[in-house]
């Protein structure tokens, strides 16, 4: 059902890679709720043709860009202003991607080359988006601009590798450029901390099942799904969290406060 939580905003979606994703059920959730928006992904998941599906769906023009180059990204904004007839009220950041994971290389075994990459597609292109944003001046007063990040970044999860480093950068981006966005245009930047989630990114990682089975014990609301986070997002996108910013938000049904469950124990 729709409340037009969104009516009249312009934003830009980055990360919808097929149905399983959280960026493709937010793209939808905002659009619902009254939003125009752009979508983008890098060159190389456009091969798999889903995004164009839901651009399609959504009436949103798709705009390839690496969000690791400065140039792929101002001719992003640029080009999604033209298309959306002016500045951007909020934008989502939901890139993730460790060759390390990928191909299974142990903690203590990583090839660095491989990490640096980590570290620039997971987490410095959050910092070059807001740059780019804020240089180009292409977010209106007000806007919000949103992160997924993840709990790893606080504790240890051993198979998450090098992508809880990368995730914990991603929320001190968040904070500094917090800063500065608030006190020039009163945008705010947050991150949102999501349970695992079963998408095609996440169920790469060594023992996600049992794992996922684990949270949702341990949570007392259970797993967030992703459309629950969609759902998230729009209010985080709405004028309703105009006095939020600089936060690492749990979206994760109360994990993050638990010690032990005895739900645990019966496993």
């Amino acid at each position: 059902m729709s409340n037009n939580l969104l009516k009249g905003k312009r934003g830009v979606i980055f990360g919808a890679l097929d149905d399983k994703s959280i960026a493709w059920k937010v793209a939808e959730r905002c659009v619902e709720e009254g939003a125009t928006i752009t979508l983008t992904n890098a060159p190389v998941a456009m091969r798999f043709g889903e995004i164009q599906k839901l651009g399609e769906k959504l009436h949103a023009e798709v705009i390839p860009a690496d969000a690791t180059s400065l140039e792929d990204l101002e001719a992003l904004f640029q080009k999604s202003m033209e298309a959306m007839g002016g500045k951007i009220d909020f934008v989502l950041h939901s890139i993730g991607m460790s060759l390390n994971v990928r191909k299974k290389k142990e903690y203590t075994d990583l090839n660095y080359d491989w990490m640096q990459k980590t570290f620039d597609i997971s987490a410095i292109s959050f910092h070059k988006v807001m740059q780019t944003l804020w240089k180009m001046e292409a977010m209106n007063d007000g806007g919000s601009i949103l992160a997924l990040t993840y709990i790893a970044a606080q504790r240890t999860f051993p198979d998450y590798s090098e992508m809880a480093e990368s995730k914990a950068l991603l929320e001190s981006f968040a904070r500094s450029f917090g800063y500065h966005f608030g006190e020039r245009n009163n945008v705010r930047v947050n991150t949102i901390s999501q349970s695992p989630t079963k998408t095609t990114a996440g169920s790469g990682v060594k023992g996600f099942d049992e794992f996922f089975d684990y949270a949702d014990k341990m949570s007392p609301l259970g797993n967030a799904s992703s459309e629950s986070c969609a759902d998230y997002c729009v209010l985080m996108f709405s004028d309703f969290t105009r006095m939020v910013t600089m936060q690492n938000l749990y979206h994760d049904g109360g994990f993050s406060s638990m010690g032990m469950s005895p739900k645990v124990l019966d496993m």
